[in-house]
């Protein structure tokens, strides 16, 4: 991905933040498959690791042979107007965040790490079931996990962008955010507060 060194992000907290915000993510592999699937990131001591899950009927995860996949996490985006600038000499852009990881996608075979992987799912985003979903027969947990492939890709490399007009100055900035802020589009909004957290030096 392209990105000036001023578009990246190096600060952790902050992309650990992201990524699960936008875990709804892109999986992309090897003769240009892709898929739209969930990720659950964990951190342990050494890595960063995508647990992930897709459908066995999928085709894509027979392309899982030691090569290197990409997950694409996309955050909030908006088209930029030059009506917004003070300077008349200004023409349209985008403004988004995004990230691209790296890493060699590994089937998870063994049944109770299948499990586990999807209660924690459950715990995640639907934690008011989670006890229905602990008590559903085992006959029945077993079909379901056996119609799901899971996988987890320890990252191997980051990309990232946040374009957020650094190229402009602390000024324009502030008044693109502005104009994002008051959108009703809930996005917009959200990239305008991004924006505001990475303002220019003055």
């Amino acid at each position: 991905m392209y990105s000036p060194p001023y578009n990246r992000i190096e600060d952790r907290a902050e992309l650990l933040a992201f990524l699960r915000a936008n875990s709804f993510a892109v999986l992309v592999t090897r003769g240009l498959r892709a898929s739209h699937l969930p990720v659950q990131v964990r951190e342990t001591e050494s890595e960063l690791i995508l647990d992930m899950h897709m459908a066995r009927a999928n085709p894509q995860w027979q392309d899982f042979f030691g090569d290197e996949a990409l997950v694409v996490f996309s955050g909030p985006h908006a088209y930029v107007s030059p009506r917004w600038y003070e300077e008349q000499e200004r023409v349209p852009t985008w403004n988004y965040a995004a990230v691209h990881a790296y890493g060699v996608p590994k089937v998870i075979q063994d049944r109770s790490a299948k499990h586990a992987s999807q209660r924690r799912l459950v715990t995640a985003l639907d934690p008011q079931w989670l006890a229905k979903f602990d008590a559903l027969r085992r006959e029945y947990v077993d079909r379901m996990l056996e119609g799901i492939v899971n996988f987890e890709i320890a990252v191997t490399r980051l990309e990232t962008r946040w374009k957020l007009s650094q190229n402009r100055g602390r000024r324009e900035q502030e008044l693109v955010a502005a104009a994002l802020h008051k959108s009703a589009d809930s996005a917009e909004r959200a990239l305008a507060e991004l924006m505001r957290k990475h303002l220019a030096e003055e």
